[in-house]
C-alpha cells in the first residue's frame, strides 16, 4: 500500500499542543523574569548612568519581545521528517534455501476414517 504525498508520517508530525504550550509558557516566564530584574536594577542601582537607561529600555520593551517569542510556534523551526522506508534493509538478492530438506523429516498425514472404512479395518476383521 503506497501512501499519498499528502499523508503525514509519524516522524513529520508537529509536537503535541500540550507540549508546545508548556514550552511557550517557559519562554514567556523566563523573558518576563528578565524584565522584572531589569525594572528592579533600574531603580536600585546607584549612581544613575547610562546602564539605568539600558535597564529601563529592557523593562519597557521586554514584554513585547516576550509575547513575540512565546507566540513563535513550531513553524519557525525547521522540522526535518525522516523517511522510514530508507532505514529498512533491502531484500536479499539471492533467495534463501530451506535449512533442512524435506527428506530428513518425513511428513505424517492423519486422516479421519468414516464408519464404512472402520468396518473394513484389519483390527475389526479379527474380532
Amino acid at each position: 500500500m503506497k501512501r499519498s504525498p499528502s499523508t503525514p508520517s509519524a516522524t513529520s508530525l508537529p509536537r503535541a499542543p500540550r507540549d508546545e504550550v508548556g514550552a511557550r509558557s517557559v519562554r514567556y516566564l523566563v523573558t518576563m523574569g528578565i524584565r522584572v530584574a531589569c525594572f528592579v536594577l533600574m531603580v536600585v542601582v546607584q549612581p544613575y548612568g547610562w546602564y539605568t537607561w539600558v535597564f529601563g529600555a529592557g523593562a519597557i520593551f521586554l514584554p513585547y519581545i516576550a509575547v513575540v517569542i512565546a507566540n513563535v510556534g513550531q513553524d519557525a523551526k525547521t522540522v526535518r521528517a525522516e523517511n522510514p522506508e530508507r532505514a529498512l534493509p533491502a531484500a536479499p538478492e539471492t533467495p534463501t534455501e530451506p535449512a533442512t530438506p524435506a527428506t530428513e523429516h518425513p511428513v505424517l498425514r492423519i486422516a479421519e476414517t468414516g464408519p464404512a472404512q472402520r468396518a473394513e479395518s484389519p483390527d475389526e476383521a479379527e474380532k
